[in-house]
């Protein structure tokens, strides 16, 4: 029987890479796997031209769109990105904020209010630290290049925010370090705390604190999902279980790589060190797929978005994904 042909974008991870090389073959399907590093050409290029039949995407805009009931994709339970976020957020020395609640009434900026990193740090500030969000005056802009709006991607609250956006000419690396705006968090470092001498980090004991939310909460915060075409999904319902599968044998494939002592897969010195603090950390699977194994990460997502003002009323988590059965949980 012929294989179904699918296109899939998804970044060059190390969890995806049997899928991209062909080592993993998902049952039925004949895939052709685009490793494309930019996230954000992924999900543009799936949204406005519906390029791919399946792409990672960003897991706030998925569930925003989804759940507001207008977005032609649905996710299946794999998510390719994961990021810890207390690292991320940078402020002016200038500004002179030692602590969260400093952030009170400041000036902030970031890449995308929508993005989900923002989304994943604005939660930690609120829950966590006791920040009321509704002081800050938000700033968005490109970082370290300029950005122009876009008006088909950038969602914005259902209720109105303290927002301003800065000129395609300027960044927000610029002003942090210029001390214009008082902090910035978003997915990528500013130039500026490298080269600069006005940006530090609000935390910069960030890998303890991350450990500690981890083991506090179990929460390794997801980035970004897989979104498979509405349309292909009621065409070929057993498409999504065949995906997930094979991003299951695609992950631990790649974690067998990793754990080669014979000669380092990756140019980090302490890559053993690292993985034996992470499976003491994380226990044997460090980056779960499934619904029921992320179930309490996404439902705390999701109040954030409702905290944020993204959304009024919410979808049952099961219904944001395509179902798959127990065995592969």
């Amino acid at each position: 029987m012929k294989k179904l042909p699918l296109t899939m974008a998804c970044g060059p991870y190390d969890r995806m890479e049997a899928l991209s090389l062909g080592v993993i073959q998902p049952e039925g399907i004949d895939l052709r796997y685009l490793g494309i590093q930019s996230p954000p050409e992924i999900f543009a290029r799936m949204i406005k031209t519906n390029s791919f039949d399946v792409a990672e995407m960003s897991l706030a805009h998925y569930c925003i769109m989804r759940m507001r009931g207008d977005f032609p994709f649905v996710a299946i339970p794999v998510f390719p990105s994961r990021v810890f976020r207390h690292g991320f957020i940078f402020t002016a020395k200038s500004s002179n904020i030692r602590s969260p609640k400093d952030l009170e009434g400041k000036r902030v900026g970031v890449q995308e209010y929508r993005q989900t990193a923002g989304v994943w740090v604005r939660g930690i500030l609120q829950h966590d630290y006791g920040v009321d969000l509704d002081t800050i005056h938000w700033v968005e802009g490109g970082v370290n290049e300029g950005r122009a709006p876009d008006h088909e991607m950038d969602l914005r609250p259902v209720r109105p925010i303290s927002l301003e956006l800065i000129p395609p000419d300027q960044t927000l690396n610029d002003l942090l370090e210029a001390g214009k705006i008082d902090a910035y968090f978003g997915a990528r470092r500013p130039g500026a705390f490298d080269r600069g001498k006005n940006v530090e980090r609000l935390f910069p004991d960030y890998r303890e604190r991350e450990k500690d939310f981890y083991r506090r909460t179990g929460f390794h915060p997801i980035m970004h999902t897989l979104v498979i075409r509405e349309d292909l999904y009621r065409e070929q319902p057993w498409v999504p279980e065949s995906l997930f599968k094979a991003c299951q044998e695609s992950k631990a494939w790649a974690l067998k790589q990793m754990r080669f002592s014979g000669a380092q897969r990756l140019m980090l010195p302490w890559l053993h060190d690292d993985i034996a603090e992470m499976d003491a950390l994380m226990g044997s699977d460090p980056w779960p797929y499934g619904v029921e194994a992320n179930r309490k990460i996404l439902t705390a997502f999701v109040q954030y978005l409702v905290d944020q003002a993204f959304v009024e009323t919410t979808l049952p988590i099961e219904e944001l994904f395509t179902p798959i059965i127990a065995w592969s949980e």
